[in-house]
């Protein structure tokens, strides 16, 4: 049964189209630009959101969570990138995600993996990994939107249109 880890494939493509959604409204030159107060930029949070997903979900249930091979404090450097260099860092995090989840089951929920050395269950790991990635994908929409100012296009009900709304699929 794949109920629950569906569901839970579910939020991380959302958080992905989202981040992607905003991704696609900046200039080039936006990707490398620091938020407010030196802020992460959109490149950093990329490497981290990539960095953070291929440690964590290879071998997943098999290995540590956090691999010796990450190099955690290098995903926060400044770096210039290309959108295509940008891209391909991004899909290398979600492709370890996805691969890792569609090799669970509902039944493997209540198994243990480790997170720094940390117990937990395979469902307070997900859900742990779902609200990381969505608080860093809100960044990143706080960033676009920023940087694009009068240009930018909602990835939600824009304001104002509450009422008019229609949900778009079965869970709109």
């Amino acid at each position: 049964m794949r109920e629950l880890i569906t569901s839970i494939r579910g939020e991380y493509e959302r958080y992905k189209a989202l981040g992607e959604g905003a991704v696609r409204q900046v200039q080039d030159e936006d990707l490398p630009r620091p938020g407010p107060n030196g802020s992460s930029s959109l490149a950093i949070i990329c490497w981290h959101i990539s960095g953070n997903l291929r440690s964590r979900f290879t071998d997943f249930l098999t290995s540590d969570g956090e691999k010796p091979w990450r190099n955690r404090e290098e995903e926060f450097d400044d770096r210039a990138v290309s959108r295509a260099e940008f891209m391909a860092k991004w899909e290398q995090g979600w492709s370890t995600l996805f691969a890792a989840l569609d090799a669970l089951t509902d039944d493997q929920l209540h198994d243990t993996v480790t997170i720094r050395g940390q117990a937990h269950k395979v469902h307070e790991a997900l859900l742990r990994s779902v609200a990381h990635t969505a608080y860093h994908v809100g960044q990143m929409v706080y960033l676009a939107k920023a940087f694009c100012g009068d240009r930018w296009t909602s990835l939600s009900i824009p304001r104002g249109q509450s009422q008019t709304y229609v949900p778009k699929g079965p869970k709109g």
